[in-house]
């Protein structure tokens, strides 16, 4: 199921960040390889996003991530 958030946080060194979502809870963790498109994949504080929640290997992590 989709979801919307905002990025709370990006190191696009490191490339992974977090975004907190728009219903409440916990932040979600966010990786580069996560964020659809081409090129050079980052995200921006404050920024607005659509995502699906998935379990990754430290517990739910936003995937198939859109910058909006």
């Amino acid at each position: 199921m989709e979801e919307t958030g905002i990025v709370k946080w990006f190191n696009s060194e490191k490339g992974y960040g977090f975004i907190t979502p728009d219903a409440g809870g916990k932040d979600l963790f966010a990786h580069f390889s996560e964020i659809q498109g081409s090129g050079f994949r980052s995200l921006e504080e404050n920024q607005r996003v659509t995502y699906v929640v998935a379990n990754g290997p430290k517990g739910p992590q936003a995937t198939k991530i859109q910058p909006q």
